[in-house]
């Protein structure tokens, strides 16, 4: 059965409406005031960016469901998980710090800022699933012990996972760094031919699993998580797995992770994707490219397989920019991630989400 996605594009001429109005009249059209209940503590799910990106969703849209959540009687705060990789948000302090330098603070979004995962991201719940690849999945305690839940997501381009979206948000976004690294099943090795020696990688390894010999980089297959940062980072992109198996466990256990965040709220989270700056990487990293395709506009749902699913189509109905990082598939029809990054499938979130339950990947989409 289709599940209805709600859209609005960013043309403002016919009505003269800005985007803030858009935003909320979309809350109310996917029914996301039938989620909050009078005093539900309502945990509205976001990434505040990591310092250096500038491509997360504006605060001023995401103070728009703030009071859309404060009318229908909610007590909402904006949320996040620590990261596993080192950065800027690998601590609640600077995790924090980051969130309100990027325009977070109160005054602007009217909602306190939580951690969900803690001052070191140990604060867990263990929630079981019995899926394929996952018995139980460690979630961050306070997303799983809010009363109801916004999953509100910047749609964008994603080197392991294809793309990110409300999926990814669900599952990366949701659990703590031991959850995180559970997810990660890939491991890594150095291509030396490709290497330069510079020591990016070396740096940002959580685990120091790196190390510089006879000025190559040295991945400790024992000591290596997976998280894939040191590929990020790398101007060459000397690091590397084996696309073909390693990847899609990692995309199915992505998803299985963001079904487990689902499993005592149902009937209680909305989401929301923001096809605005479609960068072709995650907000995770310390920059932001340019965007691969136009802005297109905000789209809802209850479904957050059916809202990935009309996110993408809409995406890849775009003619993609030249003068990007999409390195083929620019015509309309074509899978712009894929064009990005051409060995991470994102579509295996869409299947593997259905086939355990998620959600349809039929959609009725519904321009409002």
């Amino acid at each position: 059965m289709a599940s209805p996605v709600y859209f609005c594009s960013l043309r403002a001429r016919a009505k003269k409406e800005n985007k803030i109005n858009k935003i909320r009249r979309l809350f109310e059209a996917a029914g996301f005031n039938k989620l909050v209940q009078k005093n539900d503590l309502t945990a509205i799910k976001l990434h505040f960016g990591e310092a250096g990106n500038d491509g997360f969703i504006n605060p001023i849209f995401v103070r728009q469901v703030v009071d859309k959540i404060k009318a229908h009687g909610g007590k909402p705060f904006l949320t996040d998980t620590n990261t596993l990789y080192s950065g800027m948000r690998k601590n609640s302090v600077d995790h924090l710090v980051t969130a309100i330098e990027h325009g977070f603070a109160y005054a602007v979004v009217g909602a306190p800022l939580i951690i969900a995962d803690g001052l070191r991201s140990d604060n867990i719940q263990e929630v079981e699933i019995r899926k394929k690849h996952l018995q139980t999945v460690k979630l961050a305690r306070d997303i799983v012990n809010a009363d109801s839940m916004v999953v509100l997501s910047h749609f964008k381009g994603h080197e392991m996972a294809g793309f990110g979206g409300a999926i990814k948000n669900l599952a990366m976004g949701c659990a703590p760094a031991i959850g995180k690294k559970e997810q990660h099943s890939a491991r890594f090795v150095v291509d030396k031919a490709k290497c330069e020696g510079c020591g990016k990688c070396v740096v940002v390894c959580p685990e120091g699993a790196i190390k510089l010999v006879d000025k190559k980089a040295l991945i400790s297959e024992k000591m290596c998580i997976g998280c894939g940062e040191c590929m990020a980072v790398c101007p060459v992109k000397a690091p590397k797995i084996d696309w073909s198996t390693e990847i899609p466990e990692f995309i199915e256990r992505l998803t299985e992770y963001a079904y487990g965040v689902t499993v005592n709220k149902k009937g209680k989270i909305g989401y929301m994707n923001f096809l605005l700056n479609i960068t072709p990487e995650c907000d995770c990293v310390p920059w932001s490219d340019a965007p691969i395709v136009p802005d297109i506009g905000f789209l809802a749902s209850l479904d957050p397989v059916a809202l990935d699913q009309a996110s993408l189509d809409l995406v890849n109905n775009q003619t993609g920019f030249v003068n990007s990082h999409l390195r083929a598939n620019w015509e309309q029809g074509q899978d712009k991630f894929l064009g990005v990054h051409k060995h991470a499938d994102g579509t295996i979130q869409l299947r593997h989400g259905e086939e355990i339950g998620m959600g349809s990947r039929e959609y009725e989409l519904i321009e409002i």
